[in-house]
């Protein structure tokens, strides 16, 4: 679970420098200058970590509570999520929050996606609890259909690529995805085998529309296509634009599910500023 927070928190940390004025010439090829700050996407996810390492599982009022109180402006929440969490963060009961947002349709983003891939490394193994759990972080923010649907996909392959025989992620992913968009993103993207990033983000969307449905399809394509080469996932993100950071921390915690944190190159670690000291029982590197 760590390892796979790191990598998300690094890929996160690496695809939102290409969002700067300064970085907007560099290519998804350079490195650019430390430190890195991460954005949303790890501050969510380091409240999804230390609810299970408080409870075990997911208590949805525990990750609700910490996903409020633990926010943080400056880290670039969507404005949807702003919302959210404010009204949270004032006593009003989340599963109404959640439910009304979006003129009452609510979110299908891809927050819940972004921030799940350590949940799907903790149920390693397991991706029907995997899947369970995961739609429990998810209803939280994302009540529609599809916002939960990017989230049980991302956790169901992390928690494939957690183990010793990895095997078909996006065919995993599939038993537990219900019939939507976002399942339509996945069975694109099985016949995507040999396009190149850009052809794959051409048919399968690069997150700028931040919905789920046109984030996870490509994330978990360049994920399995990278399994073993931690950079070579991430650096495909940031090569066909888009929500650069998001489908980077999605890609990088899957990936690091299975590689563990050796696979980051110490030199991206180290240019990743610390996670948050608020993040008990685990490494912050």
């Amino acid at each position: 679970m760590h390892a796979s927070l790191a990598g998300l928190s690094t890929g996160d940390a690496f695809g939102d420098q290409f969002f700067l004025h300064a970085n907007r010439h560099l290519t998804a090829a350079d490195f650019p200058s430390p430190p890195w700050e991460w954005s949303d996407d790890t501050e969510m996810a380091c409240s999804v970590v230390s609810c299970l390492h408080q409870h075990g599982r997911i208590d949805q009022d525990v990750l609700a509570s910490s996903f409020a109180t633990r926010m943080d402006v400056g880290r670039r929440y969507g404005a949807g999520a702003l919302e959210l969490l404010e009204r949270v963060r004032d006593g009003h009961p989340w599963r109404v929050a959640a439910v009304e947002s979006f003129g009452g349709n609510g979110s299908f983003g891809n927050g819940a996606a972004m921030r799940v891939a350590p949940l799907g490394a903790y149920y390693g193994g397991d991706p029907a609890r995997a899947a369970a759990e995961a739609t429990l972080q998810a209803e939280i923010t994302h009540s529609h259909t599809e916002g939960i649907a990017g989230a049980v996909a991302v956790a169901v392959a992390a928690s494939l690529a957690a183990t010793d025989d990895p095997g078909l992620l996006i065919e995993a992913a599939l038993d537990h995805v219900p019939g939507t968009y976002v399942r339509r993103g996945l069975q694109r993207a099985r016949g995507l085998d040999k396009a190149t990033p850009a052809q794959a983000a051409q048919a399968l969307g690069n997150g700028s529309r931040i919905t789920a449905q046109d984030t996870v399809p490509f994330a978990l394509w360049a994920a399995t296509r990278h399994l073993d080469d931690y950079p070579a996932g991430v650096r495909a993100c940031v090569a066909v634009g888009g929500d650069m950071d998001t489908t980077a921390a999605i890609v990088g915690g899957v990936i690091t599910a299975n590689t563990g944190i050796d696979g980051i190159p110490s030199d991206w670690r180290d240019s990743r500023e610390p996670l948050p000291s608020w993040l008990e029982h685990g490494p912050t590197t």
